[in-house]
Order: C-alpha cells, then sequence, then structure tokens
C-alpha cells in the first residue's frame, strides 16, 4: 500500500514540474483589491518593436493622445481616450466623435465630405502603431520579410478575432528594422464597404520618428506606390504636429454628441 501512495506521490511531482506556469500580472482594482490577471502573449518579435518605441507598459500609463494633423485646406485636432477608445475630431466648419457606442457629426455647413464612420478613428490607428497592436482580440501569424532598396524587414502577420472593430477581417502586416527593432513599414487591407477579406495590401513608411514622454512616435508617415509586395515611389509624407499625450481622461462630455449634432449610420443602412 505504501509502495503505491509513494507511486502516486511521485507521478502528481513529475506532473507538476513539466507545467509551465503562466507568467502573471497584478492589478490594482477600483476597490483597492489587488488581483492576478494572466498577461497577454506576444510574438518575441513583436515584444521587442515594444521596447524599442519606448515600452508597452510606459504607452499603457498614458491615457490620452491629441495631435495636429496639418492639410492644404484644414487643420483636424484629433483627441482620444486610449482606454475607452473614444475619439473625436475637430476641423474647419466641422466637428465629428465616437462616443463609445456610435459616431456623430456636427456639420451645419456640409464641409466634411467623407465617410465619418470610416474616418473617425483611422489615423489613430495609423498614427499609434506598434501600440494597437497589443489591443484584445489580435492574433499573431507569420509573414514573410519585406525587401526594400537591397535591404530585408522581417515582419508579422495581425489579424482580427470576429466581431472585433468595424472591419474585422481587416489584415495588417508590421515589418522592422531587424537593426533597432523599430517599426519601418505597415501593410494593410480595407474592408470595411466589401465586409470581405482582400488582397489589396497598401503599403505606409514609418522611418520619421519623434520622442513623446519617453515615447518614440511617427512625426510624418509616407504612403507608397506598390506593386503587390514590391514597393515602388513615395507620396508626400502626412505630417504629425503639436503631439501630446495625458495621464489624464477627458471629461465624458468632450466626447459626448453635440445637442445639434447627428448620430451617423453606415452607408449601408441609409
Amino acid at each position: 500500500m505504501k509502495a503505491i501512495i509513494t507511486a502516486c506521490i511521485l507521478m502528481t511531482l513529475l506532473i507538476s514540474c513539466k507545467e509551465t506556469p503562466k507568467e502573471m500580472d497584478t492589478k490594482v482594482s477600483d476597490s483597492g483589491m489587488i488581483t492576478s490577471m494572466e498577461k497577454p502573449s506576444y510574438p518575441e518579435a513583436l515584444a521587442k518593436v515594444f521596447e524599442a518605441h519606448g515600452g508597452l507598459e510606459n504607452w499603457r500609463n498614458k491615457r490620452t493622445l491629441i495631435y495636429d494633423i496639418p492639410k492644404p485646406d484644414n487643420r483636424e485636432t484629433h483627441t482620444t481616450d486610449l482606454y475607452e477608445r473614444k475619439d473625436k475630431i475637430e476641423g474647419n466648419g466641422f466637428t465629428m466623435g465616437y462616443d463609445g457606442e456610435q459616431v456623430w457629426l456636427l456639420d451645419g455647413e456640409g464641409a466634411y465630405k467623407g465617410d465619418p464612420i470610416f474616418y473617425h478613428n483611422l489615423m489613430f490607428y495609423f498614427y499609434a502603431m506598434p501600440f494597437v497592436l497589443a489591443d484584445d482580440g489580435v492574433v499573431y501569424s507569420e509573414t514573410e520579410d519585406l525587401e526594400f532598396e537591397g535591404k530585408s524587414y522581417p515582419g508579422i502577420g495581425i489579424g482580427y478575432n470576429e466581431g472585433v472593430g468595424t472591419s474585422p477581417k481587416d489584415e495588417y502586416f508590421i515589418h522592422f528594422d531587424p537593426e533597432t527593432n523599430q517599426m519601418a513599414w505597415l501593410g494593410y487591407t480595407v474592408t470595411y464597404r466589401s465586409g470581405e477579406k482582400s488582397d489589396n495590401v497598401k503599403w505606409i513608411r514609418y522611418n520619421d520618428w519623434m520622442d513623446v514622454d519617453d515615447l518614440v512616435l511617427p512625426k510624418s508617415l509616407t504612403w507608397h506606390a506598390y506593386e503587390g509586395r514590391t514597393i515602388k515611389e513615395a507620396r508626400s509624407p502626412l505630417p504629425f504636429e503639436n503631439v501630446r499625450l495625458e495621464t489624464e481622461s477627458k471629461p465624458a462630455d468632450f466626447y459626448r454628441k453635440p445637442a445639434n449634432a447627428v448620430f451617423v449610420k453606415k452607408k449601408e443602412e441609409e
């Protein structure tokens, strides 16, 4: 009998030794209690990219991102809540926003000609790379290296679980400099209108950086012409100005629909 008990104990110990404990993190709840939660798992290469841009923990200590986009006939100020992803864009003659549930538009003179549902957070996701690739619902995969001007840039494929975001069938391909681990290229597809997967990958170059509160963020983005994965000539860079990060959130009213604004429906719903 003792032999059987001893064997059972040894078997339990062996099984326990083979199990690798999951990495845990701690979080202080609103009530002040410390709770444990499992840390999300990222590809090792992506973790190095986060570190090269100032670190994911540093990014998550920020609450609000604000920047200006100067355009030939307009200047837009974009504000985003980094936790709740509410947002607001103030331009010449119009204001649009997302209150956490619906997109709204204030445009009494018809100054805005685009699609607010598509545009309200579009530039945020381009600008907040690579950190938005740590969002919930992201699926990582392997992808081939990107070649440009004789240099090879390793990459990571990015997809989304069903039901995540407005266009969960969008795909992204982040490519980084193998020497610095800084992000160098973003490939992306657009499925917003069709709802179907696309193999038309557009390419943005990330090679103009600046330091903002110990984080490395884009000073400008440059779209390139392309044929498949062959990158061609650059277009005019899109600059970002007056970039600031705040550790406090804006009041809820900041993102709320003004009384004289309207909620926007998707084009196919009209």
